[in-house]
């Protein structure tokens, strides 16, 4: 019989737990409009920030640009430190928390460059027909900016999604079957593309009509908006405990790989000859990348110490789960890498936007669009299209069918190579186009003067754009989170953002190497600060034909990866049908 002492103990325990239950679907709003309020602030400043560096900075075109390229990569760059820091250290939560704190920090100190007006170089001087350039310090303060919203964003992006489906997938949650894995990915999708219209359409109009002193200040008042009852809905979450050891096991995978190297792999598995992890269902590795099959060969009975499967020198044997994560990383690098040229040619932007200002912007006689708002149409064009998509073109067809259709990962990824493609040569006609009507009405020498021709020229561009959004950086971030096993949630959410690294520094390499090529012996340069004697036309027909090529190593990728767990779970139905 139990002591009545411990069973009131047990009982007021039980009451305690279920009257300060945590995770759950109240906490998502918390988690989303915090990450959705980040991404609004984030693009809301560098959409126009081109603008920003060549007119109050009075920054050349070309250098710019690549300051802009690298600021865009500085982001996901930061996003790795993040997951790093919050997996092995400190955890989901407090690292959000010091991203809100710097991105709040970077908007604040790029505010005061617009505030202070020796932050920023004097005005010129009209007699003189002289204007100073930006001193040290001041492109300091500037880049300081720059660089701490980069660490909030990188930091807040890293963890937000993953934390939400922490508040999911607790184990003390009792709210976990009331929302899924999808629908909380559709929310979260759906805020960030919302946050990002906001910004292209509200506060890049703000920017360019009532100033920089307003446009920066919105972000300052909005990220204390959304941080704050984030902070303050503390208590509520499910705050997972770092775990030292999830890139730790694959770095010692590795290693310990490279060891046993000379050690002869074993035929079968019938004598125990791998460490696999007690009652997993992962007994023997795969066949591929057999080399690192090595690092989980038991070569001696005295490895292991008890039944638990407990190893007596982990630096010496690895498990054979921790061998198929390592794989299933390797494997996904060639597929990834197909993503930098993806984020390259979306990186254009900023020329963009500098094509756009000479253009008539008006919608109606006393209304004209911002320059930097024009992408908010590529953003709306992926909106709609994924709502169609889901809501009715899938439906319907597999109605028509009798059976469940859909495009499977790889080939909606592939779509959207192709429509990128299709992207850049769309904006080498225009640019074509508009570069020719220059000339013809005497701007060659004049390239902020305003062209006769229209910006709803670039609509068919953006709508391309939209669809590259919605069938691949969003099919990326599913293939990774169906391919990789639940343990790697985290470094799944940062590699989905590795070509927002390495896609803004490979955007910098063709830029400068086009620039350097093309402008030896004095000749004036494809990408040129004077847009109408350079030929950005020829620099977006070279993007076009670079992401044609990418599109044929993505199928050459693709082939050599294999089916992906969606193709696999039809076929497995099939299987298990034919048995019965």
């Amino acid at each position: 019989m139990e002591d009545p002492k411990e069973e009131e103990n047990m009982l007021k325990e039980r009451l305690l737990v279920s009257q300060n239950q945590k995770g759950g679907n109240k906490t998502l709003p918390f988690i989303i409009v915090n990450e959705a309020f980040g991404t609004l602030i984030y693009f809301g400043t560098t959409v126009d920030m081109i603008l920003y560096l060549t007119k109050d900075y009075r920054l050349p075109l070309s250098s710019g640009t690549k300051i802009h390229y690298i600021w865009s990569s500085g982001s996901p760059i930061m996003a790795f430190f993040g997951a790093f820091f919050a997996d092995c250290y400190f955890g989901r939560f407090h690292i959000i928390c010091f991203g809100s704190i710097s991105k709040l920090l970077g908007v604040f100190l790029l505010w005061l460059t617009s505030m202070i007006p020796e932050l920023r170089p004097l005005q010129c001087d009209v007699s003189l027909q002289t204007c100073d350039s930006a001193t040290f310090y001041q492109l300091l303060v500037l880049y300081s900016s720059f660089f701490l919203i980069s660490v909030g964003s990188g930091a807040m992006k890293s963890c937000s999604l993953p934390f939400g489906a922490d508040q999911l997938y607790s184990t003390n949650n009792t709210e976990r079957s009331s929302i899924s894995l999808d629908k909380y990915l559709s929310w979260y999708f759906q805020s960030t593309m919302v946050a990002i219209l906001a910004a292209y359409a509200g506060l890049v109009y703000v920017q360019e009509n009532f100033g920089w002193k307003l446009g920066f200040g919105i972000p300052v008042i909005l990220m204390c908006f959304s941080s704050f009852p984030f902070f303050l809905a503390s208590p509520l979450y499910v705050k997972l405990k770092a775990r030292k050891g999830t890139l730790t096991e694959l770095m010692r995978v590795i290693v310990i790989s490279f060891k046993n190297r000379h050690l002869e792999l074993p035929i079968d598995d019938m004598d125990g000859s791998y460490n696999s992890k007690e009652g997993s269902h992962l007994t023997i590795p795969s066949n591929k990348m057999r080399i690192l099959n090595k690092a989980c060969i038991i070569t001696s009975p005295q490895q292991i110490l008890t039944s638990d499967k407990i190893v007596s020198d982990p630096s010496r044997l690895c498990r054979v789960d921790q061998v198929e994560d390592l794989k299933a990383l390797i494997r996904v690098v060639p597929i990834l890498s197909t993503s930098f040229m993806l984020f390259a040619s979306l990186g254009q932007n900023p020329i963009q936007v500098v094509l756009v200002k000479t253009m008539d912007r008006h919608i109606t006689p006393n209304f004209e669009i911002p320059a930097g708002s024009l992408s908010m149409f590529s953003i709306f064009f992926c909106i709609t299209w994924l709502a169609l998509y889901n809501h009715l073109i899938l439906p319907l067809s597999s109605k028509i069918a009798g059976r469940p259709i859909s495009l499977n990962i790889k080939t909606r990824m592939g779509i959207g190579y192709l429509c990128i493609a299709m992207a850049m040569a769309s904006v080498a006609i225009v640019e074509s186009v508009r570069r020719k009507i220059a000339i013809q009405e005497g701007l060659a020498d004049k390239p902020l003067a305003l062209v006769n021709m229209s910006f709803l020229w670039f609509l068919p561009t953006h709508f391309l754009i939209g669809i590259a959004q919605a069938f691949n950086v969003f099919g990326i971030v599913e293939f990774l989170y169906k391919e990789f096993p639940k343990s790697m949630s985290s470094i799944a959410s940062v590699s989905s953002g590795i070509g927002n690294v390495f896609g803004p520094m490979l955007s910098t390499f063709i830029f400068s190497t086009v620039d350097n090529i093309t402008g030896r012996g004095g000749k004036e340069s494809w990408v040129s600060s004077n847009i109408n004697k350079a030929h950005f036309d020829y620099f977006f027909w070279l993007l076009s034909v670079l992401c044609l090529i990418n599109f044929v190593y993505y199928i050459m990728c693709c082939k050599a990866y294999g089916p992906c767990v969606d193709d696999q779970e039809p076929l497995k139905a099939r299987d298990e049908e034919e048995k019965t």
